[in-house]
């Protein structure tokens, strides 16, 4: 003997053949999904508008820039500003430089963050929390109060207009070993302690088994780290002196004309030397990325 049915499960459309509860939930599920998609297109054009601009106007005159209305295709292609903008400066050079910096200055801020990070989760020594607060106090000095002591150190290295000078000051980040600490702080002590029975040692234990479960956030530090060392433009602009040693964000400057009078097609082809590389390596390392961010806000 069956037991008797629900209103709502008896009650069907007359056209559809489902039942009035079904058809009242509907809107109710629709309309919080319609909104989030809504603000989803509304951020996504924020972030699209601002670089197809960029790409637009680089093929545009000047005047064809500041007119109002704004255009928003080119009526023609002016490909010369890329051609212009190159022989404007020494971007080969630039490229080059830009590169080094990029490379060995991040590889130099990981390995720096890595070994301090794990120092400060899996090592015992005095006073090991209050050092840790002293370097987070010094998240909240500004970047710009410590360049004239670090230029005055670099200095008496005699480090000006050197590689050197560009490189290493910027390993000490404490950001990417406050990141890094965190999330290896997350990971299960069991692992590290069975890797020291098994006799393996702190470098070991570290190589073996630390980074490869820290991989994600490995990467989302070294991609924030790379952006932030390919676009630094203020230190060095103070560092060097000599065109053959600038980077591309002050190659940029270059272009612009003592007389007043500046070049807009030119500047957007040339900030595209700049944007493009940090776009392409956002597009190959996007899933290690929001993966590395994803775990960052999961655990601990």
């Amino acid at each position: 003997m069956t037991a008797p049915a629900t209103l709502t499960q008896v009650t069907a459309s007359p056209i559809t053949g489902r039942g009035e509860g079904h058809r009242s939930q509907r809107p109710k599920s629709i309309v919080p999904r319609i909104l989030l998609y809504l603000g989803l297109i509304v951020v996504g054009l924020a972030a699209i508008i601002p670089i197809y601009w960029l790409l637009s106007s680089s093929v545009k005159t000047s005047g064809e820039i500041f007119v109002f209305p704004p255009r928003w295709f080119p009526t023609s292609f002016h490909f010369e500003n890329f051609v212009e903008a190159w022989h404007s400066a020494p971007f080969g050079r630039m490229y080059i430089n830009s590169i080094v910096v990029t490379i060995f200055g991040t590889l130099g801020e990981i390995c720096v963050a890595v070994l301090s990070s794990y120092a400060f989760v899996f090592l015992p020594f005095p006073r090991k929390n209050l050092i840790f607060g002293i370097f987070l106090g010094a998240m909240m000095v500004p970047g710009t109060v410590v360049l004239l002591p670090n230029y005055m150190t670099v200095a008496q290295l005699g480090w000006v207009n050197t590689y050197a000078g560009l490189i290493v000051p910027g390993w000490g980040s404490v950001f990417a070993m406050f990141l890094l600490r965190q999330h290896m702080m997350t990971l299960p002590t069991e692992i590290t302690e069975a890797s020291r029975v098994d006799g393996a040692g702190h470098l070991r234990t570290l190589w073996s088994i630390v980074l490869p479960l820290s991989r994600p956030m490995v990467v989302t530090v070294m991609i924030v780290s790379l952006v932030s060392k390919w676009n630094d433009f203020i230190w060095p602009l103070i560092v060097t002196n000599t065109d053959n040693m600038r980077v591309l964000p002050v190659g940029l400057l270059m272009l612009k004309s003592d007389e007043g009078y500046t070049d807009w097609g030119a500047v957007m082809a040339a900030t595209c030397f700049v944007v493009i590389p940090v776009l392409i390596v956002f597009f190959f390392a996007q899933r290690q990325i929001v993966a590395g961010l994803t775990q960052g806000a999961t655990k601990g």
